[in-house]
């Protein structure tokens, strides 16, 4: 009889999470602040550069604010968060590609 092989899954267990409600949509954005936000990841500011400049030829009523976060996309930066909530109405995240 073959030897007998005990084989492990590489991939291991996934961390635990704990789901957050997503924040509740605007009804309009005219007049509103969007702070579009450079993670700093594999040059996610060109496309938040495209992503303004489809604002400012759609959307002219809309104020955009480009910021790039202070450390790189793997640390939290608790300092644009909290500018962005005083002072910005919404936020779209740029990841790259």
């Amino acid at each position: 009889m073959p030897e007998k092989l005990t084989v492990l899954n590489p991939t291991g267990y996934p961390p635990k999470i704990t789901q957050k409600q997503l924040a509740p949509r605007l009804e309009s954005l005219d007049g509103r602040t969007i702070y579009l936000v450079d993670c700093r990841f594999d040059d996610s500011i060109e496309l938040l550069r495209q992503v303004e400049a489809w604002f400012a030829d759609n959307m002219p009523s809309v104020k955009t604010e480009l910021v790039s976060l202070n450390n790189m996309y793997s640390r939290d930066d608790p300092e644009t968060w909290t500018l962005i909530k005083e002072r910005g109405d919404a936020a779209i995240l740029g990841v790259g590609h």
